[in-house]
């Protein structure tokens, strides 16, 4: 489920970073700026050269190339002085999207948490043969969600990115409390609530955030982190439930130990960098200019804010409201928005994931611990594999794949429950059918929408557009998990699973058709493209 979001008006028109004030003409420091959009560091998570470095970088390279050549001959400076600084830069963000990805395993943990959990807290509850109660317990999370993250946007607006964080920290941590010391179903409910609307607020910031203090050139591997460490999160919460069946009543351990990395979010966002962006639009100029400072050195200042004051002169657009993201200017963007995590969300994964224990047990793997870890596994490995080829591959190749994958994955399911010539295959089948739909899922469906909508988004309305857009995602999955039972008993798992496959295709069809590629391209660059002033 994955995150470069905006709100106010300044439309950025040229370089990386659209953080607006209106008109400010800048006199800032008078060193010269050498170098293009740093590289990420080393981890090979992209193959990006410095030769990619164009008129789509972050940091617009016309002036490296005219103030180098006085002074070096070709290729001497032009080769190393910019690599060390690209160092620099990319060290200096690594550890800011390291605390924002805290929000990313709180994600995963507690949407995972409560599958090991729910047996031994219903009959500690007392509730073991209430199946509504604990249909409850599990489903406040998600409806929790959808409030977060609709109201994620707006606070990230009001109140700066990393405040938010520190606010949204408040029913994370005070969530897991009442869950990890309910002595009541009631207790246990409100906590629940809580700690999904914290989630729900983190499902917003964090790929915004990351997106905002991101270089273009590293923008997708890092956006794509988010995705990962929500898979860490859920895989956590697999090992964490691994006492349960030595001490029944670890499951309150389980919901206490996801406080810390909550009090670990709010202590680390009080010591990171506010996003550029979102300082420029508020006219703190001297604040921005500091932030970039941190985040990509004092060799960067004077460029970058001379671009954004360039981009945002005569720019006198208010901030977007709610109701501005349903105007023809805007609606195509957000219409695809809202699309990509409603074809996420009915292209069956939760589905896959629900069934996945049945299906390895077919194939006589009785283990659910093994089954869920399988499961969690090539989850982890397909979205590695996605981090690496994010800014080389693309983000709608990378879509097409993954859901034309998840289409012929889905009919090898069907066909493996329905065919009898393939009886005797059928639980190997079935189990090959599931991971190769995972690994799918999770090259493209998985992190792909929540790193693109903040690219496609103008930055007057990306906050909230993000949130809408993610607000259908917590709904539609909340309705999934609501009716997919129902839906299964009426018409069989083998016709649902043909149904999905005929998702998939429909979701390529239209994603070769509206989505852009923005790979490569500055956050500023696609916002002039898909949506140009009035």
């Amino acid at each position: 489920m994955k995150l470069k979001m905006q709100a106010t008006s300044l439309a950025v028109k040229g370089g990386g970073f659209d953080i607006g004030n209106r008109g400010v003409i800048n006199s800032r420091t008078s060193s010269v700026v050498l170098v293009s959009r740093p590289c990420l560091l080393r981890l090979r998570f992209t193959s990006v050269s410095m030769s990619n470095s164009s008129t789509h970088t972050l940091f617009p390279t016309s002036a490296k190339s005219r103030l180098l050549k006085p002074h070096a001959s070709e290729g001497d400076l032009e080769d190393v002085a910019p690599t060390k600084v690209q160092e620099k830069s990319s060290s200096s963000v690594l550890p800011y999207v390291g605390v924002a990805c805290l929000g990313a395993i709180l994600f995963g943990y507690h949407l995972g948490v409560v599958n090991g959990a729910l047996e031994y807290l219903s009959k500690d509850l007392g509730i073991a043969e209430d199946a509504v109660l604990q249909g409850w317990i599990v489903s406040t999370l998600l409806a929790g969600a959808t409030v977060g993250s609709f109201t994620g946007g707006a606070l990230a607006d009001k109140f700066g990115r990393t405040k938010t964080f520190q606010l949204d920290a408040i029913p994370l941590a005070v969530g897991a409390f009442l869950c990890a010391t309910a002595q009541s179903v009631q207790t246990m409910i409100v906590g629940r609530l809580l700690a999904g609307i914290g989630i729900g607020i983190s499902s917003a910031i964090v790929p915004l955030y990351i997106s905002e203090i991101s270089p273009t050139e590293i923008r997708g591997t890092l956006g794509s982190v988010n995705q990962l460490f929500i898979c860490v999160g859920i895989l956590a919460a697999l090992v964490a439930g691994l006492p349960l069946a030595s001490n029944p009543l670890w499951w309150r351990t389980m919901f206490g130990i996801a406080a810390i990395p909550s009090v670990l979010l709010a202590v680390g966002m009080a010591v990171s960098p506010e996003s550029p962006r979102w300082l420029y639009q508020q006219g703190k100029i001297s604040e921005a200019e500091l932030s970039i400072k941190r985040l990509f050195g004092k060799e960067k200042v004077r460029e970058v804010m001379d671009d954004l004051d360039a981009s945002s002169r005569g720019t006198t657009e208010p901030e977007a409201g709610w109701f501005d993201l349903f105007s023809k200017r805007y609606w195509k963007v957000v219409n695809v928005g809202a699309a990509l995590f409603l074809f996420q969300q009915l292209a069956g994964i939760n589905a896959v994931v629900y069934y996945s224990t049945s299906v390895f047990r077919s194939a006589g793997i009785v283990s659910d611990v093994a089954a869920s870890a399988l499961v969690g596994a090539s989850n982890v490995f397909g979205t590695t594999v996605a981090s690496s080829l994010m800014d080389k591959q693309g983000r709608k190749s990378l879509l097409l794949i993954s859901f034309s994958g998840m289409a012929a994955s889905m009919l090898l399911l069907s066909i493996s429950f329905s065919w009898n010539v393939l009886a005797p295959y059928s639980g190997t089948l079935a189990v090959v059918g599931t991971v190769l739909y995972v690994l799918s899922f999770s090259l493209g469906a998985g992190p792909v929408p929540a790193l693109l909508l903040p690219e496609i988004f103008a930055s007057r309305i990306r906050a909230k557009a993000v949130a809408l857009s993610l607000g259908m995602h917590w709904v539609s999955n909340f309705v999934i998990g609501l009716y997919f039972l129902s839906v299964v008993t009426k018409f069989g798992i083998s016709k649902v699973y043909l149904g999905f496959a005929s998702v998939c295709l429909l979701a390529a069809l239209y994603i070769s058709g509206n989505v852009v590629e923005t790979k490569g391209r500055s956050l500023e660059e696609i916002e002039r493209e898909l949506n140009p002033a009035v």
